[in-house]
């Protein structure tokens, strides 16, 4: 991938998230200019770390934006040449008003930012969606191995309670349509379990994840699992495709295609010492593993870290982090 010799400017939405942040970090290492976006200018927890990469103090320009206030958004992407838009609220646990915490902010957030970008003369929205946006879909066929072309089940999501996964799926579809209606090149990315050393002083639902697994939790996930990438991997991607023009549609990204089974062990054998259950129940039978699940980034050039090597920057960032302490 090539750099930005004359620091493009950019913009990236949810820049303080643990995706956003890494993003930030790399764009700004390859030379691109920044225009990121926090909920809240005055929290250093959003902000410090941000202000703290390297190239920040000269290229980086902080914008506190609402998703649901249009005007807030447009000095933020006035002037890019291209827009990430990573902002959408992640809640996987129970909502108390799925409408108002979720989908609100994911769908009428996303048409926001791109009607702005599309007034502002953007030449290229990457837009951040999700494996969520993807599975589940029990009619996928049995035997037949995940791709772009697999969409979430919209109702056997709303009979689970599955609102984030529903709030991902509709803002990526309004986002496809709002490309093909208003003619704004949107291309996409859809992230698996993306883990690794976090940037953020917070910590992100995937990490949140693999501390409870070390902490005993045999729960399966078997909805909302389909691989796990490295934070790193996750914003190269988004990179090679803003920067690769033949990037179109979505992609898929994950390191392979594995069960949350497979996953789970792996963790138990490099990490023992820990309450990870030493045998996590099978319940995705029909999830067909697959090492180049994520062929169209391996085709634009993405090398993907594998995934022992994601649990282990992902374990021991939590133990310097101290989420976890070494057992005595």
């Amino acid at each position: 991938m090539s750099t930005s010799e004359n620091g493009e400017l950019v913009c990236v939405t949810g820049g303080s998230g643990c995706i956003g942040s890494w993003l930030v970090h790399l764009l700004l290492r390859r030379g691109y200019s920044v225009h990121a976006t926090v909920q809240n200018l005055k929290d250093d927890k959003e902000t410090k770390h941000l202000e703290d990469l390297e190239g920040a103090d000269t290229r980086l320009r902080l914008f506190q934006i609402d998703l649901l206030h249009y005007y807030s958004i447009v000095p933020a992407v006035t002037g890019c040449a291209g827009v990430f838009h990573l902002a959408s609220p992640c809640i996987v646990d129970a909502v108390e008003d799925p409408e108002r915490d979720l989908l609100d902010p994911a769908i009428k957030g996303t048409l926001n930012v791109l009607t702005a970008a599309k007034e502002a003369g953007v030449q290229r929205v990457v837009v951040t969606s999700s494996i969520s946006a993807m599975i589940p879909n029990p009619h996928w066929p049995a035997n037949v191995v995940r791709n772009e072309e697999c969409w979430t089940d919209i109702d056997y999501c709303k009979s689970k309670g599955l609102w984030y996964s529903v709030s991902k799926t509709l803002a990526e579809k309004a986002a496809w349509e709002f490309s093909k209606e208003k003619g704004l090149d949107v291309v996409v990315i859809n992230p698996g379990t993306v883990m690794g050393p976090l940037i953020p002083p917070r910590i992100n639902a995937s990490m949140k994840m693999l501390l409870q697994l070390l902490e005993g939790c045999s729960e399966t996930f078997e909805d909302v699992f389909i691989g796990i990438v490295h934070f790193k991997d996750v914003a190269l991607a988004h990179i090679l495709v803003y920067e690769n023009k033949s990037a179109t549609g979505r992609h898929f990204c994950a390191e392979s295609i594995s069960r949350y089974s497979d996953y789970a062990a792996k963790v138990a054998e490099l990490y023992p010492q820990y309450k990870v259950p030493r045998s996590i129940e099978d319940t995705q039978p029909d999830l067909v593993r697959a090492k180049d699940g994520a062929k169209k980034l391996m085709d634009l050039g993405m090398k993907f870290i594998p995934m022992e090597e994601i649990i282990k920057d992902a374990v021991e960032d939590l133990k310097r982090k101290g989420y976890i302490s070494e057992p005595l």
